[in-house]
């Protein structure tokens, strides 16, 4: 398995992994309205591919806590006949590591409180990020990196794609 950058060749096969991923267009579209926006970073948008074909994606958008600029991860879809093969957590790993590499100082996700922090992520609001939604609680999680400093406090804004879908 090779995980490398989006290149515009895969945009279907990107869509097409997060429709079968969680069963419904959501998150497909959701991808599509991101890429369109000054939110999209190229870097930050990755691919798994195994013998050519695109098995999963991760995207990392411009996000803000209060004015400071951070990424909001998400989503992350892996085909169901990839899943807990190891291709969601590659491409984890790879997203965070290009995220360090970019001198990024926080990445923040809405995901499932048992399985994010394996890769470093805890309650958001621990570090005085604040949620969008207070009923997301424990589900809104943040992973610091090493250009973090404790001045990133505040209200958290995804990109206004998630906010329209």
């Amino acid at each position: 398995m090779l995980i490398r950058r989006e290149a515009a060749a895969d945009v279907p096969a990107i869509a097409e992994a997060h429709a079968a991923a969680f069963g419904r267009d959501v998150e497909k579209d959701l991808v599509t309205a991101l890429r369109a926006t000054s939110a999209w970073l190229p870097r930050l948008s990755l691919v798994a591919e195994d013998a050519g074909r695109v098995v999963g994606h991760v995207v990392c958008t411009r996000a803000h806590v209060a004015e400071t600029p951070v990424l909001g991860l998400g989503p992350l879809g892996v085909l169901p006949a990839r899943q807990r093969t190891g291709v969601g957590s590659a491409l984890m790993h790879a997203v965070l590591a290009a995220a360090e590499a970019l001198d990024e100082r926080v990445v923040v996700l809405l995901g499932h409180a048992d399985y994010y922090p394996r890769f470093g992520f805890e309650p958001a609001a621990g570090l005085g990020i604040e949620s969008p939604d207070p009923a997301w609680g424990n589900h809104f999680q943040a992973r610091r990196l090493s250009t973090y400093d404790t001045s990133v406090r505040g209200p958290f804004a995804y990109a206004h794609p998630f906010n329209e879908l």
